[in-house]
């Protein structure tokens, strides 16, 4: 083919429809419209530029459709080519993506940071961190504190990426009906705790950074992080840096699948680069925040039971009290004088 048609062929074919056809699946919930991610048991690809590039977020393979199908079927380009040709008019099993966000300029990712409120208890980013989510009052206002946390819109909160300079150049949105990263900005390192800490504790999400920090308590020499779901070469460098401090235990604190156990594999690494400890810790459910909200929910039902126990105990004393108090009959079986009443003690 000439070049002229190999580029139409590559504006006519979508990646996302050679990872169909290979037998992938859409992660929706972990999805973005900028980012999206397909599923092949362990292995993961990610879907960007509107469907016409494509990486592997565990190696350094990427490249746009010819380049995927080489990838997945280990062939050479024109077989490539012939396996695209013939996806040509291929329709996707998703529908398109719709974003709840509002149209607005984007502005400088500075400007639109400092333009944003700080969560307040009344806020609707509040309720969806200590309710929706189970994250303790206490870590939220250490976040305000530290500058990492903004309301965003329709009930979303922002958690800031920041460099070594604490300047925020992006940051992660999570909401009830809405997950993504901010447009324009750059995926860093989340930062939650003292910045000279000897102890890092590598998240794949904000929420569970803050997840982590409630479920461990608090600790002076914990700083908790989050890559935002990705590892991009920015990330890997932020992470070498402060695996290079003298002293440092490396702790992979990444999700409870093949995914997190790739990351982890990744910081130990890391860690080994840097002759610093490393340590795996792994959630006993999908990921921390799933922990923490099992806690949370085992907490209330032994709230619940020892109220009803309460309860029960003291409906126990009051039935007790009327059969002792009860009314004297006299010997017609009548209520002596004081019938209908009920002593006390």
């Amino acid at each position: 083919m000439k070049r002229e048609e190999l580029e139409a062929l590559r504006a006519k074919v979508s990646c996302e429809a050679v990872l169909e056809r290979a037998g992938y699946q859409i992660d929706l919930k972990e999805s973005t419209r900028r980012a999206v991610k397909y599923r092949r048991g362990s292995h993961i690809i990610i879907v960007t530029h509107a469907g016409r590039g494509w990486f592997d977020p565990l190696s350094d393979e990427k490249g746009d459709v010819f380049g995927l199908a080489m990838f997945l079927d280990r062939i050479h380009f024109p077989s490539a080519v012939e396996a695209v040709a013939s996806l040509i008019g291929f329709q996707l099993s998703r529908s398109e993506w719709t974003s709840p966000r509002y149209s607005a300029p984007i502005e400088g990712i500075a400007e639109r940071w400092q333009s944003r409120h700080s969560p307040s208890p009344r806020s609707s980013a509040w309720r969806y961190l200590c309710h929706a989510r189970s994250i303790p009052t206490a870590i939220v206002r250490q976040a305000i504190r530290e500058g990492v946390l903004k309301e965003g819109p329709l009930g979303s909160m922002w958690a800031a990426h920041v460099d070594s300079n604490d300047r925020v150049i992006g940051w992660e949105e999570r909401g009830p009906d809405w997950r993504g990263f901010s447009s324009g900005g750059s995926k860093l390192l989340f930062r939650l705790g003292p910045a000279d800490a000897c102890r890092l504790c590598v998240t794949e999400a904000a929420i569970d950074a803050m997840s982590l920090a409630a479920l461990e308590g608090p600790r002076e020499q914990t700083l908790y992080l989050s890559t935002g779901g990705g590892w991009s070469p920015a990330t890997d460098a932020a992470l070498v840096e402060l695996a290079a401090r003298p002293g440092l235990t490396l702790v992979a604190a990444t999700d409870g699948n093949s995914q997190g156990d790739a990351y982890a594999d990744r910081l130990r690494v890391v860690a080994e680069q840097a002759d610093c400890d490393w340590q795996r810790l792994r959630p006993p459910a999908d990921d921390w925040n799933a922990v923490l909200q099992n806690r949370a929910k085992e907490h209330r039902e032994r709230e619940m039971e020892q109220k009803s126990k309460a309860c029960r105990v003291r409906v126990g004393r009051v039935k007790g009290g009327f059969a002792r108090h009860a009314p004297a009959l006299d010997p017609a079986g009548h209520e002596d004088g004081l019938a209908g009443m009920v002593t006390k003690d």
